[in-house]
């Protein structure tokens, strides 16, 4: 089976919900910080304030095109990562994209409470992290309103998508 893709702003929830969908659709799950951070041996965010973001984008790229060919798989992508090169066009011709969607503000309060370190945010006001958001979302938006599902990231129900990608035309899933 292809893989399916999930994509959506940072802290929409691609890894906490990609954990539970990818058991409720019998996939393994992989998260592509979690194999950037394991094989570079540093976190995204050393990373980031050593070599900066166009390199960042270059390692996490090599690592898309590797998920791109695997087999029963759910993978949890960075938040930037369907925006730079062809990732977006990538994702789509190998498995199945889905849009975990959320408003700025309900982004910008997980953010505000979230224990991980995210390097592009770390540091602003309250203030400024929802115009960043605003701002980011603005841009990235064209390329996640690009997958095949949309789904909305509040009011989740795992049951439901995982039916939705079940019955999505040309999905092969055996569960």
């Amino acid at each position: 089976m292809k893989p399916v893709f999930l994509v959506g702003f940072m802290g929409s929830g691609k890894s906490t919900v990609g954990k539970k969908l990818a058991t409720a659709l019998n996939l393994n799950f992989l998260d592509i910080d979690t194999v950037f951070e394991e094989k570079y041996h540093m976190s995204i965010q050393a990373f980031f304030e050593k070599y900066g973001e166009p390199l960042f984008r270059k390692f996490e790229h090599e690592i898309l095109l590797l998920t791109c060919t695997g087999q029963n798989v759910l993978v949890s992508t960075g938040g930037g990562t369907p925006c730079f090169g062809n990732s977006m066009e990538l994702m789509r011709q190998h498995g199945l994209t889905v849009y975990l969607s959320m408003p700025p503000a309900a982004l910008a309060s997980r953010l505000l409470n979230a224990k991980r370190v995210r390097p592009l945010i770390q540091g602003m006001s309250e203030t400024e992290l929802l115009a960043f958001i605003t701002n980011k979302l603005t841009e990235r938006e064209a390329f996640y309103l690009k997958a095949h599902l949309i789904a909305d990231a509040i009011n989740f129900d795992i049951q439901g998508l995982a039916n939705k990608i079940r019955e999505y035309p040309n999905f092969d899933a055996k569960s």
